[in-house]
């Protein structure tokens, strides 16, 4: 058994989506490496730091990105992965690639509660400014409006 501990920077983007690790950015990999019948067990930790835009209100995101794995990289000629053994070498760049990306948020956002953008303005929406966006009202529904709405007490409107 062996265990590797590297920093490596990017030298291309991985990730499509609106958040992505950057060409240039360090990927700590931990990993442990176990001789086994079928070839070699790579079990890793990796963390590393994925850049974006928020999906609601398109501000800049960073966050941090932890994944762990575990790979079986067969000896040449069995076909128990499809990773192999290269000349008793492993590369781990495929699986670390893989775990990484498949953990990219899909609809980042800069926080949990973000209102996103005022439909009108395009702006982003304040924060406690205590209006909800209003919607257009269909002039078909305005009778429906005038029946739900209710008075200041809580009771229906006659």
């Amino acid at each position: 058994m062996r265990e590797v501990e590297l920093d490596v920077p990017l030298k291309e983007k991985w990730g499509e989506a609106l958040v992505a690790v950057e060409p240039g950015e360090s990927i700590h990999v931990f990993a442990r490496l176990e001789s086994v019948h079928e070839g070699i067990l790579a079990t890793a930790e990796v963390d590393a730091q994925y850049r974006g835009v928020c999906g609601r209100c398109l501000t800049d995101i960073s966050a941090p990105v932890e994944v762990e794995f575990q790979e079986l990289f067969a000896y040449p000629g069995q076909e128990t992965s499809d990773l192999e053994v290269q000349d008793d070498h492993v590369d781990l760049e495929t699986p670390v690639r893989d775990a990484i990306v498949l953990t990219l948020p899909f609809q980042p956002v800069c926080r949990p509660d973000c209102p996103g953008l005022d439909p009108a303005t395009g702006e982003p929406m304040a924060d406690g400014s205590g209006t909800e966006p209003r919607a257009d009202l269909d002039p078909r529904w305005a009778a429906l409006a005038e029946y739900t709405a209710t008075d200041a007490d809580g009771g229906r409107k006659p």
